[in-house]
């Protein structure tokens, strides 16, 4: 079936045509029209109304939300607010991170706190919090984390179909980890030029580039929204 390639009017259009997310991973993710994943550290700036709005629907698809520590910190995440009232509860935000170092605003709603994916080493230095913001831990490595296991310890917690909004060194783990099955990518028609945002010491052990399939290419407000499948 060829991709579906045109002109969107809004969001509620959009939406439309990521209504089947993968049973496993979809990452989402936006750039600058040059490659920049981020400006002044935060990906907002890049963004507009259309595609902050698609990341609200996208969260509404998923059994869970994970996400990069420096992203969660930069981007000051809270508990996720679901624009579909039809939905019972929403996801939970899983946050991988060594350190334990979590946003105060993600223990916002203390009937569904955050997810700590960690290792056994960090979990051990980190100890007990001292207070009630206490998240869920998930150790997936003794030393550090293995995002393959990760995966799989949520997947095994019935979260089947896992959001993941980066940032680009999560983005790199997972691929390297062959457990991506889609990516959406927004290209934002602006130009941010050099930006240091989750850069890593040691080149890509990919072999060579992953293929993909298109699924769509949409306009939206200038905004190019893409969909690959594995």
């Amino acid at each position: 079936m060829p991709p579906r390639v045109g002109i969107v009017a809004d969001v509620t259009e959009l939406a439309s045509f990521y209504a089947e997310p993968p049973q496993g991973v979809r990452a989402n993710m936006i750039f600058s029209a040059d490659g920049a994943a981020a400006f002044g550290g935060r990906a907002g700036p890049l963004s507009c109304p259309v595609d902050q709005q698609l990341l609200k629907v996208l969260r509404g698809f998923a059994d869970v939300v994970l996400v990069g520590a420096g992203t969660a910190r930069a981007e000051n995440y809270g508990p996720v607010r679901l624009v579909d009232p039809g939905r019972s509860a929403p996801p939970p935000i899983a946050v991988i991170s060594r350190s334990g170092q979590l946003p105060p605003r993600l223990f916002g709603d203390p009937d569904r706190p955050p997810i700590l994916v960690t290792c056994a080493g960090a979990a051990a230095a980190r100890g007990d919090a001292g207070d009630d913001r206490r998240p869920q831990v998930l150790l997936a490595g003794e030393e550090s984390v293995d995002v393959a296991l990760a995966v799989a310890l949520l997947r095994a917690r019935g979260m089947h179909r896992i959001l993941c909004e980066g940032g680009p060194t999560v983005l790199d783990e997972l691929v390297e980890a062959d457990v991506v099955d889609e990516i959406c990518v927004t290209v934002a028609p602006k130009l941010a030029a050099g930006q240091p945002v989750g850069q890593r010491l040691t080149p890509s052990a990919l072999p060579v580039p992953v293929p993909l399939r298109l699924e769509h290419a949409l306009i939206c407000d200038d905004y190019l929204f893409l969909r690959y499948r594995r």
